[in-house]
């Protein structure tokens, strides 16, 4: 579904991704792992259209997208969840829902009621502002703003930085619902243990660079990749 294929990119004269290859496929759930600073939501800004590729290709559901501008990206059936949310502070849960809504490929999956039997809280919510939220609330939003698009691919980027532990649990147990339904995710987190329970397969970046990428079986196996590329 996906296809990165030596994706070099950066910021002004500084080059921050060195030939990046990254695949997903339908139904796959993907990580995207490494220490801050590493190139990981760089990645994802070059997939999303926010910086420009500079070599290589991005290709997704078999369209060339390398040069397309995140809206075509956003149409195209890949739906983000940035870090930081970015949820719209002064529409209410509602307006925010409504305001992403779009059915393109006519799966009809995600809607409003569907949004809320995933996420009660958010229906206690709706006629409160973004601005009013919890951090759980906003990431919730956020999320349900994302599948509002009906996406193909759903990136989740830094899923449950700065939550509770309750609220960690929740935003888990949405993840692998969405997994059990076939949901293509690419996700980036710290939580490994919380990955390796849902994902199929794991990249790992250092300094803009794929240094290991396998099964979730491989990765669970070898410990020296924990050690060497995620330990601070």
């Amino acid at each position: 579904m996906l296809k990165m294929r030596a994706v070099e990119t950066g910021y002004g004269d500084a080059q921050a991704l060195f030939g990046i290859d990254l695949a997903i496929g339908e139904g796959e759930v993907v990580t995207l792992l490494g220490r801050n600073g590493m190139g990981k939501t760089t990645t994802i800004r070059a997939l999303m259209g926010l910086l420009p590729v500079w070599k290589g290709h991005v290709e997704f559901d078999g369209q060339d997208l390398t040069k397309a501008p995140p809206f075509l990206r956003a149409q195209a059936g890949i739906g983000l969840v940035p870090e930081g949310r970015q949820i719209f502070p002064t529409l209410t849960v509602e307006e925010n829902l409504i305001a992403t809504a779009a059915d393109r490929f006519g799966s009809k999956r995600w809607h409003l009621d569907r949004i809320w039997q995933v996420f009660p809280r958010l229906l206690q919510r709706r006629t409160n502002r973004g601005n009013e939220l919890s951090g759980g609330e906003q990431q919730m939003l956020a999320i349900g703003r994302a599948l509002m698009t009906n996406p193909k691919l759903l990136i989740l980027d830094e899923a449950t930085e700065g939550l509770a532990p309750l609220i960690r649990a929740d935003i888990w147990a949405c993840i692998a619902a969405l997994k059990a339904e076939g949901e293509a995710i690419l996700v980036i987190d710290k939580t490994i243990q919380a990955l390796t329970t849902l994902a199929d397969r794991h990249v790992v970046i250092e300094k803009g660079r794929v240094v290991w990428s396998g099964s979730n079986a491989e990765f669970l196996a070898d410990h020296s990749i924990t050690d060497r590329y995620l330990h601070l």
